[in-house]
């Protein structure tokens, strides 16, 4: 193929794809998911958040494909770049031809549910939209020779899953490596990750009886499925699947759920919760399983529930009235002497972490985390559990977990806290992973306080 040469960007496009536009309803998904993702290379946001803000006010087929691409070209970046260098001879493409790039190759390749055809004139349409000029014939080149070698190119991508899977499955080599030193069919991970997270619902046992919610999503047209783990009470947990935002639903407005992943479960299911307890949440927001823990009590006891980020809490404020529950008590942590709020009969701590168990729902994760995290996030767990420890009752129950699946996070952490504190005994611990327990990663240790000096 012919070189294209490359220009500079015209300001149009640039403007078209600035911060400082965090809506943007009027644009068409595909150029929404190119301006979100030239914003998550320029600046430290994740593309959660990046989603939220920019679709807003879009709702229907243009958010779920919105939401496809940019979550579809970050799992799949690796590849993706990979294809693009060979195509190119290795040049370096400008930061937006190379997203329109990412983006149409993901459409032919990946998604499978755009004509092939579409998603190359939608891809050269964006390019002239955004004023590229004559790098729209470049775009459109590098698009149509893919296609006609689609078939080629899928086999040599099976073969990159096979022998070099950093590159096949897009994640980062040290952590392939690491993975693989770990677990023989660590495939499976790298698999699990790249897959589309489904949305899972945790019923309001306080406000509606499995009937009554099912009932009421057959009305609101909402699939859903019963989901079953060993740790999980039968109707408690579902899989569920809207026509538009989930956040429209009167069911969801009225409380009646909460979005969570089973995982996250297990932690209260270990905390065990009795109606009248005082409980601890060191690490609160946005409120997943202090709720869960408070609708375990009947909502009837004390939680205060702490987190050091004011933002995040606005978020428990609101899940907490939409829940309406009474028991919780959210507070920052410059806000309360946690000594004189205690002691506590139960304490949890869902420390944060690097976030490894679940990047198949925080796909960007893999590219914002290094190796130099993990032993500064140790520290900072290690720290927390110091720090809960003496607001303990003589006979109470510590719970930490974690979202991560690495040892220096979880075992790691544990056996250091349990060396210092010899008035400790642990009780069990769980390393869930997606290969042995098909959901998303996570750890829980179960600690009891038997000497009141600790």
């Amino acid at each position: 193929m012919a070189e294209a040469t490359l220009r500079p960007v015209k300001g149009l496009a640039w403007e078209c794809l600035c911060p400082n536009s965090t809506r943007v309803p009027s644009q068409k998904p595909r150029e929404i998911a190119a301006r979100i993702l030239r914003q998550w290379e320029q600046e430290p946001i994740t593309a959660d958040a990046l989603l939220s803000g920019a679709l807003a006010d879009v709702s229907g087929p243009d958010r779920g494909l919105c939401q496809e691409l940019v979550l579809g070209v970050l799992r799949n970046k690796t590849w993706l770049d990979w294809l693009i260098d060979q195509k190119t001879n290795g040049r370096r493409q400008q930061p937006l031809p190379q997203i329109l790039l990412r983006l149409g190759l993901y459409q032919i390749f990946l998604l499978g549910r755009i004509p092939d055809h579409a998603a190359v004139n939608e891809a050269v349409n964006l390019a002239r939209r955004l004023d590229l000029g004559n790098q729209s014939g470049f775009i459109n080149a590098v698009l149509r020779n893919c296609l006609r070698e689609k078939d080629s190119w899928l086999e040599k991508l099976a073969n990159l899953r096979k022998n070099q899977p950093a590159i096949g499955y897009s994640h980062p080599l040290w952590l392939v490596q690491r993975w693989r030193d770990r677990w023989p069919d660590y495939v499976s991970l790298l698999e699990w990750n790249n897959q589309p997270a489904p949305v899972y619902a945790r019923r309001s046992t306080l406000l509606t009886t499995v009937e009554d919610l099912e009932a009421q999503w057959a009305q609101e047209g909402v699939s859903f499925d019963r989901f079953k783990l060993s740790w999980l009470k039968e109707g408690l947990m579902f899989k569920i699947k809207a026509n538009g935002s989930i956040g429209d639903l009167p069911s969801f407005q009225e409380g009646k759920f909460y979005i969570q992943d089973p995982s996250t479960v297990a932690s209260v299911q270990e905390l065990n919760p009795l109606p009248g307890e005082n409980i601890l949440d060191l690490c609160a927001a946005p409120g997943g399983k202090t709720t869960a823990i408070a609708q375990r009590m009947q909502d009837n006891g004390s939680i205060l529930a702490v987190d050091i980020d004011e933002s995040r809490l606005g978020r428990l404020r609101e899940n907490i009235e939409r829940l309406r529950l009474r028991s919780i008590q959210p507070k920052a942590l410059h806000q309360i002497d946690l000594k004189t709020a205690g002691p506590f009969d139960r304490i949890i701590i869902d420390a944060p972490c690097s976030n490894t168990g679940v990047m198949r729902r925080r796909v960007d994760v893999r590219w914002r985390l290094n190796t130099r995290e993990l032993p500064v996030l140790a520290r900072a767990q290690t720290a927390l559990l110091n720090r809960a420890a003496p607001l303990l009752k003589p006979g109470g129950l510590l719970v930490y977990s974690t979202c991560s699946i690495e040892a220096e996070e979880n075992e790691d952490v544990i056996a250091a806290f349990m060396r210092k504190h010899r008035g400790f005994k642990m009780e069990s611990s769980r390393a869930l992973t997606p290969m042995q327990d098909k959901t998303d990663g996570a750890f829980v240790a179960r600690i009891r306080k038997t000497n009141p000096e600790s």
